[in-house]
């Protein structure tokens, strides 16, 4: 596969973010990518799956993450569809209409292939289960096929397929950011993981409960391969998080925050890139210049 020409500085490594999904979970990617930016770490490609595709991608086209945690971060409980709502809706997640709509005026008419960092989605052909990597068209779209869930939301229409979630092929693209050109391939895995079930939990009325834990399964299995071909793998302690709890993005997005802080030494280890140190608070500063004045 013909890789991306870049722009960064002669003899600096080439740095890819591999954002995996996991619906809700996906937003720890916001912590990540903050922490990446204010320990100015630069970020050259990205590739994200399903909700990986979503924050990736709005970062990619706009390098302002702030604007997705600010807007997450005000979701309360009641502003979400419950998940048989989500089924009934044909995919509608939020009761207020200005959530996504802020997301479409954002997103706009931008085109993959203009995004400010170089950035694919990966999507599944529901017609014969092909991976598909969506490297040129419209942005939107191609999140929204990279995101579509199975059950909840329709089949996507991008360039004659029809396309859903790139999570039932390949949940962590680790892969597809070595194939862009990324010398150092650092992935954020929210999702995968083995489930145990019990007896009683095979109800039919807990069936929709159950779609994103079987999905689980699915993904744990897929993505270890993949992500061996990962140098450094970011897993945020949000697999209590069910899938659709969009209400507690703080927490969420925390955990993403603080995963990369704890595995700054190894991002600098493997990048040979230096983390810039967090300018700390104007009072904390004061308090420092007293006590050692």
């Amino acid at each position: 596969m013909k890789k991306i020409k870049d722009k960064t500085e002669i003899g600096r490594k080439r740095i890819g973010l591999a954002l995996g999904g996991g619906g809700a979970r996906g937003l720890a990617h916001v912590g990540v990518i903050k922490v990446l930016e204010s320990a100015g770490i630069p970020i050259d490609f990205i590739c994200g799956t399903s909700m990986g595709s979503l924050v990736g991608g709005w970062y990619a086209a706009t390098k302002d993450i702030l604007f997705l945690e600010n807007l997450f971060s005000k979701i309360h409980n009641h502003d979400v569809f419950s998940k048989r709502k989500i089924i009934k809706n044909g995919g509608e997640i939020f009761k207020d209409k200005s959530i996504a709509k802020l997301l479409d005026i954002g997103l706009g008419d931008k085109k993959i292939e203009n995004c400010q960092i170089p950035f694919w989605a990966v999507a599944t052909d529901i017609n014969n289960g092909e991976k598909i990597i969506l490297k040129k068209g419209n942005l939107e779209n191609a999140i929204k096929a990279s995101s579509a869930i199975p059950i909840f939301f329709k089949p996507v229409k991008f360039n004659k397929r029809l396309l859903t979630d790139g999570g039932l092929c390949d949940p962590v693209p680790a892969d597809v950011v070595r194939e862009m050109g990324a010398d150092i391939v650092i992935a954020v895995d929210v999702s995968s993981r083995w489930v145990d079930f019990s007896e009683e939990e095979f109800k039919i009325s807990h069936m929709p409960a159950l779609i994103g834990e079987v999905a689980s399964v699915a993904e744990y299995q897929i993505a270890k391969p993949i992500l061996e071909k990962a140098d450094i793998v970011l897993s945020p302690a949000v697999l209590s998080f069910n899938w659709h709890d969009f209400y507690k993005a703080k927490e969420i997005i925390f955990e993403g925050k603080a995963e990369t802080k704890r595995n700054l030494s190894l991002i600098e280890q493997k990048t040979g890139y230096k983390a810039e140190e967090e300018e700390k608070p104007f009072f904390e500063r004061f308090l420092n210049i007293i006590s050692n004045g």
